[in-house]
């Protein structure tokens, strides 16, 4: 296992730096640059514009701008903000912890009802409860995140006023209190939600169909036969072969939540790392999009990692060389 955790972060490094050559190269090819997202119609100033880009080598030859950057970048120095006027770190360090406790609630919220709805689904097939979950499986795939979004802040929070439509935090409440973070998970609870439908959808219809599959194998006749509990058989036997699939799904989960977080983000102005990478790309705020989009990257191959080691952690019967 350690060999392949060491091989698996050793093939990571090409990867990471033919998708830094990606986005070095798209950034390069958006319209502007990082001064004009700085730019204000009433009040701009030509010859400060010009000034900052031969300071900071607009006009060098791109090798020589993406080698200088790239050297930065390996070295922990993302950059300056050209909008916030702050290293770029400092700024990812103060959203991060909305997006990746965004994420984590999406998360338990997704597993609970993929696994409460899942389970039921499974062992009462072709039942009316059964049919309602299939109708909530198949609304919750064919609706896009920003649509479902869009109606869950029009039905829960303008018209029910049961959750927030913006923010993170009730902004009088003073921090570390139990009130501030009651008011955390009270602003985070309905984007979660949203975040997780597509993935609750697909993990309850994934388990259903699992359970039902492994109820017709042998070692549950075999059980059968042997008078054990049709309950003992199904959270034991059943369960134990069906689970492991959806465990392993969880590498990969964090880096599509995460990823995913951008839209939602967006939609109930939750201020993460979403919102400011969709901002930095309307302000042309260069250096924060592109240590977004590598952060990003690198998470999605961390997870594809991360599942591979769950699948020898939970099935030991399956060796990775």
């Amino acid at each position: 296992m350690i060999k392949l955790i060491i091989r698996r972060f050793l093939g990571m490094i090409p990867m990471l730096f033919l998708i830094s050559i990606v986005v070095f190269g798209l950034a390069k090819a958006m319209p502007g640059d990082s001064f004009t997202g700085e730019i204000d119609p009433n009040n701009t100033n030509p010859e400060y514009i010009e000034e900052m880009r031969q300071k900071t080598g607009y006009y060098d030859p791109v090798y020589v701008q993406y080698g200088r950057w790239i050297k930065d970048f390996v070295q922990g120095d993302f950059g300056k903000s050209t909008r916030y006027k702050i290293p770029v770190s400092e700024l990812i360090i103060q959203k991060i912890p909305n997006t990746l406790f965004l994420a984590l609630v999406s998360l338990v919220i997704t597993y609970i009802l993929a696994f409460a709805m899942g389970m039921y689904a499974g062992r009462k097939p072709y039942t009316l409860g059964d049919n309602l979950i299939a109708v909530f499986n198949y609304a919750g795939l064919a609706i896009p995140s920003f649509v479902a979004g869009v109606f869950a802040i029009y039905f829960f929070a303008f018209g029910l006023n049961w959750f927030p439509f913006a923010g993170s935090v009730d902004i009088e409440i003073s921090k570390g209190t139990p009130a501030y973070w009651l008011s955390k998970i009270h602003h985070v609870f309905l984007p979660a939600v949203v975040l997780g439908i597509f993935a609750t959808a697909q993990y309850t219809q994934f388990l259903r169909n699992d359970l039902i599959e492994n109820s017709r194998r042998d070692f549950v006749r075999t059980a059968r036969a042997k008078g054990t509990p049709m309950s003992r058989i199904y959270n034991v036997h059943i369960l134990r072969n069906s689970i492991i699939p959806l465990i392993t799904f969880l590498g990969f989960d964090i880096a599509s939540l995460l990823g995913g977080a951008i839209i939602i983000e967006k939609i109930f102005t939750y201020p993460g790392i979403g919102l400011l990478f969709l901002d930095s790309v309307g302000n042309r705020d260069i250096p924060t999009m592109m240590a977004i989009t590598m952060m990003l990257s690198f998470l999605v191959l961390f997870g594809n990692l991360l599942a591979d080691i769950l699948y020898g952690v939970v099935d030991p019967r399956i060796r990775l060389g």
